[in-house]
């Protein structure tokens, strides 16, 4: 799933969704990958992880870098938006490890057209 996708959009869920959502989170925060991960808030289902979120940034909890990772979005035509203009920037430390292999490594360009 990693090496064959531009982004990660979640939908509202349950234990393991959230799972899931850390899981590549943290590979981010690892700089395993530096792709979106897009949390569709359908009816601001996610208000509450977001506000927690902003504030474990605030506290120093988790870095900036891991808290931009998230894009936010109310309709799946603003999610697409926001996943297009997304950009990464990278915390200085976690940029120097390399956990890259094989495919993996290479820079591709994230490819969000919707086809019917």
């Amino acid at each position: 799933m990693l090496d064959n996708s531009d982004a990660f959009i979640a939908l509202p869920g349950g234990i393991c969704t959230l799972e899931e959502i850390f899981q590549i989170a943290s590979w981010a925060q690892l700089n395993i990958h530096h792709k979106p991960i897009g949390l569709l808030n359908v009816d601001g289902f996610f208000n509450k992880l977001l506000s927690f979120l902003d504030q474990a940034g605030k506290e120093n909890f988790i870095p900036h870098s891991a808290r931009q990772i998230f894009i936010f979005a109310s309709t799946a035509e603003e999610m697409i938006n926001k996943l297009e203009d997304f950009f990464y920037k990278p915390d200085l430390v976690a940029a120097q490890i390399d956990w890259s292999k094989g495919s993996s490594s290479k820079k591709r360009k994230m490819d969000l057209s919707l086809h019917l």
